[in-house]
């Protein structure tokens, strides 16, 4: 696994792995379920991962919305691949909805919502939380 990946608590985070990318409980949740879909490459820049990584995006993309709708209810859903300070290809994935909803322990409000996500806004996650949401998400998994 790449740096980028063991920054967001790889192994600890992780709710589903496939051949080409992990996806992570994000330690911060701006809105509850949010998760990192990191490369598992070490890759810097998007259009260098291999064609089989963008791929298998297909499947891992409903996947990922499969459970969350499940779990969250989300209104809408963001991708953003900020890659400021980790370096890797990823994306921070966050299911967007107005108001708040609430899972282990955590009340985690969408405080941009309709508009920009307020990731400054982020409920950061003791370890028991953590673990509890990803044994949650991994229950919703399709897969």
């Amino acid at each position: 696994m790449n740096d980028t990946i063991r920054a967001f608590g790889h192994p600890a985070t992780l709710v589903h792995e496939y051949a080409h990318w992990v996806v992570l409980l994000r330690p911060a949740q701006p809105t509850l379920g949010a998760l990192v879909l990191a490369a598992k490459d070490d890759a810097l820049a998007f259009g260098d991962l291999p064609a089989e990584a963008h791929a298998e995006l297909k499947v891992v993309t409903a996947d990922i919305e499969a459970a969350l709708t499940a779990a969250v209810g989300y209104a809408k859903i963001n991708y953003l691949m900020l890659m400021m300070v980790d370096p890797h290809v990823h994306f921070h994935v966050l299911p967007r909805y107005e108001g708040s909803r609430e899972q282990a322990g955590a009340s985690v409000t969408d405080a941009g919502w309709p508009k920009v996500p307020a990731l400054g806004e982020a409920v950061t996650l003791d370890d028991a939380q953590k673990a509890a949401l990803v044994e949650w998400l991994q229950g919703h998994w399709p897969r």
